[in-house]
């Protein structure tokens, strides 16, 4: 399904057998904006639909998963959205996969089959498939996860309800003070207290790297300052290209120096603007500018 045609406003209905993938697609679909509910009943689709119009506006995407454990709800759900109940358009998604598949993740996890009762564990998925049978026969999209690790199944998921904006990875270049401590949530740190300090300066010490252009221009000047930008934004470059096969979205990259006001944000500023320049959806964040 083209990425090219989806669009805000939709419905995403996700079910599907126990173990398939349910909680893996509901996380994607949340990472691509998304407002998810997991195990819902039927008989509150309309209103969950209503109550996120009114509070996030009708172009925000809505994704519900509904399991084995609604029940008789199954009914309802087929009738609700076979009448169009939402106002939305509506897309019901079951993930499916082999029983020796299924099986051999519930045993991974330790978790009895909600069916099972007293019984073996295929007995449950058995009874599973009996009641799901409508619904993966009414299904617009049937995922067969049998062969699909976790990466291959949110690539699948981005590919069907993504849009260029939410599949792009998003890069955050944060400016910060080592004296105020390291970013604990960076996926890279970069030291710039190699450059020299524009706060011993007094012209330039008021100043800042992101509002000062004689700052960011004597930071971008010393000795050894271009050389790191040409290092290291390439070595970032393909870091996200990894990211982004991986099925990861978000990439967070810590630039500091001591205070976090000169160095550190001209030179998060100039990264920034670098990966942008090869495409990527990077912006500069200055975390201690101003603290002093």
């Amino acid at each position: 399904m083209s990425t090219e045609h989806r669009h805000t406003g939709e419905l995403v209905v996700v079910t599907g057998m126990t173990g398939a993938g349910r909680s893996t697609a509901a996380k994607e679909l949340e990472d691509l904006g998304f407002y998810v509910v997991d195990n819902l009943p039927a008989s509150l689709l309309p209103d969950v639909v209503r109550l996120v119009d009114e509070s996030r506006g009708s172009q925000q995407p809505v994704a519900v998963v509904v399991d084995v454990r609604s029940g008789s709800f199954f009914d309802q759900l087929q009738e609700t959205l076979a009448q169009g109940r939402t106002g939305r358009q509506a897309t019901l998604v079951f993930l499916d996969a082999s029983d020796d598949v299924l099986v051999r993740r519930q045993e991974a996890v330790r978790r009895p089959h909600p069916l099972q009762g007293s019984g073996r564990l295929l007995d449950g998925l058995e009874r599973e498939r009996k009641v799901m049978a409508d619904l993966r026969a009414s299904a617009d999209l049937v995922i067969d996860t049998s062969a699909l690790n976790v990466h291959q199944l949110t690539d699948r998921i981005a590919d069907a309800f993504g849009t260029p904006d939410t599949t792009r990875l998003k890069v955050s270049v944060v400016s910060f003070g080592f004296k105020y401590g390291i970013p604990v949530d960076a996926d890279f740190v970069a030291d710039m207290r190699f450059l020299p300090n524009p706060h011993w300066i007094p012209e330039l010490r008021p100043g800042n790297g992101r509002d000062t252009p004689e700052v960011s221009a004597y930071v971008y000047s010393r000795p050894g300052a271009q050389e790191f930008l040409d290092g290291y934004v390439p070595v970032l470059q393909g870091v996200a290209a990894g990211y982004l096969r991986e099925g990861k979205r978000f990439m967070r990259v810590a630039i500091g120096c001591t205070g976090g006001k000169h160095r550190s944000v001209a030179m998060a500023e100039e990264i920034a603007r670098r990966l942008r320049a090869g495409g990527l959806d990077a912006r500069p964040i200055h975390r201690d500018l101003g603290r002093e």
